[in-house]
This record gives structure tokens, C-alpha cells and sequence, in this order.
């Protein structure tokens, strides 16, 4: 689940911005004479500075990120399997989550991943997952820099950067829940957990078929109706897709 946090982005340099780029990719005669101080006429600084809006660009752009990623993973795979082709089956797929049950569901969802695979038995035990690192860091009171911050109402009014405005420990009860419902088949979720769904808008029976089959029941953007007539018309769509299913489910406490 990813955050595009672009408003920082915004503010880069052009030299940021190309010593970036250059991380990644070799970038062209004139970034590289930009970044090495070498003599530019104003109509190669002006295509260095048009060049180095395209990068800014890319550097927010999931398909770019997940490019990146792609290609060093499928040559070195290739390398040690002696063979050529595509590593990955297909083209990746991205869902917009628009509101804070789309967030919290689909964030669920993937962090019980291992516990549905059932190669985990508690969310703790659950290697390789946001949720084990949050558990870590909450036992000492802090919550994980590497991951966006839960801030409650209280830390919320406190806090000046970006946050899932919800509570951590209220998130922390439900992912724990929702794995023992999921690893026990047990029936009901406890009166806790139904309370916070309900702050959710969500109700017990919706939840538990968002964090079985997310993927599933919701192909496109992730919002209850309203958001996701509001995200259709922003993005020019003529129809809503998916809306029966946010009726369903994200509409349903």
C-alpha cells in the first residue's frame, strides 16, 4: 500500500532532481554535462530544465518505480535460472483508495496475507510485513519511521506532516482480530472490534469478506458510493465501476 507523498516533490531543484534521476538511469549528454558544471548555452540549460520535469515526474510515477524494480529483479532471476523472458506473469495492477475504509481494509488485507497463506499463525509472527514491524515498535511506545504514522485525534492535532488519521492501537486490535477469525474459523468478532468498524462505517460480516478478497469483490478504485462517483467524474469516467460492491461492502454499518 503506497503513499505519494509529491508536495515535498514539488519543491526539489533541478539538481536534486537530476542527481536523483542519475541514481537510476544515465540520463542524457546534457543532464550529465549539467550535473558535471560544464558550459551550457541558455537553450541547453532550458532542455536540461524541461528534461528535469519529465524526471520529476517519473520520480513520483508508480509505473516508473515498478519498472525500476522489474527490470534488476528479472535480469538477476534470468542470471541464476539460466534462462531468458519475462520474470513477472503480467503488467502490474493499481487500485486508488479513496477513503479511510478503503485504506484501513486494504492495509488489513495485505498485511494478513501470511496468515491466509497460512505460513504465519499471528500477525507478530508475520515476516516481511508492515504490521510485524508495528508491532515491534509499538511494545516501546514508537511507531515504525520507515512507515507512515497512525495519529489519533489527539497526535493528529499535534503532528504537521502526512498520517493515517486513525488509531494505531484501534488498527492493531483489528488486524489481530481479524487473523485469529481467519486462522480459528471462528464465527463472530468481539464487541471491541465491532465498535471500531462501526467508526468505520463497515459492518463485521462486510470486513471480513474486504480482508479475504480485496482483490476480488473490488478491481478498480476502493471508496464508498459517494467517493467513488466523485473519483469517476474527476477523472472524466463515464460510469461508476464497482459501486455495488462499495454498496456492499464499504457502505454497509
Amino acid at each position: 500500500v503506497l503513499h505519494v507523498d509529491s508536495e515535498p516533490i514539488e519543491r526539489w531543484s533541478t539538481d536534486e532532481v537530476l542527481q536523483r534521476w542519475h541514481q537510476l538511469f544515465k540520463g542524457t549528454l546534457l543532464t550529465q554535462k549539467y550535473l558535471n558544471k560544464q558550459p551550457l548555452d541558455k537553450f541547453q540549460l532550458a532542455t536540461v530544465e524541461s528534461t528535469a520535469e519529465i524526471y520529476k515526474q517519473r520520480l513520483i510515477d508508480i509505473s516508473w518505480f515498478m519498472r525500476s524494480l522489474n527490470e534488476p529483479i528479472a535480469r538477476q532471476a534470468n542470471r541464476e535460472d539460466q534462462c531468458t523472458g519475462h520474470f513477472w506473469e503480467g503488467r502490474f495492477k493499481s487500485q486508488a483508495l479513496l477513503d479511510e475504509g478503503a485504506l484501513l481494509s486494504c492495509m488489513a488485507y495485505v498485511d494478513l496475507n501470511p496468515i491466509r497463506a497460512g505460513i504465519a499463525v499471528t500477525p507478530e509472527q508475520s515476516d516481511f510485513t508492515s504490521i510485524q514491524r508495528r508491532i515491534k515498535a509499538a511494545i516501546t511506545g514508537e511507531q515504525p519511521t520507515c512507515l507512515l504514522p497512525f495519529t489519533d485525534n489527539e497526535t493528529h492535532q499535534k503532528s504537521t506532516g502526512a498520517g493515517i488519521y486513525f488509531s494505531l492501537q484501534d488498527y492493531l486490535t483489528l488486524v489481530d482480530e481479524t487473523g485469529r477469525l481467519l486462522r480459528d474459523k471462528r464465527g463472530a468478532i468481539d464487541t471491541t472490534t465491532v465498535n471500531i468498524l462501526a467508526r468505520l462505517h463497515i459492518n463485521d460480516k462486510s470486513w471480513l469478506k474486504l480482508t479475504t478478497d480485496f482483490e476480488t469483490i473490488l478491481t478498480g478504485a476502493v471508496g464508498t458510493a459517494e467517493h467513488l462517483c466523485e473519483f469517476s467524474e474527476h477523472v472524466g469516467l463515464q460510469r461508476t465501476h464497482g459501486i455495488a460492491n462499495a454498496q456492499a461492502c464499504l457502505n454497509s454499518a
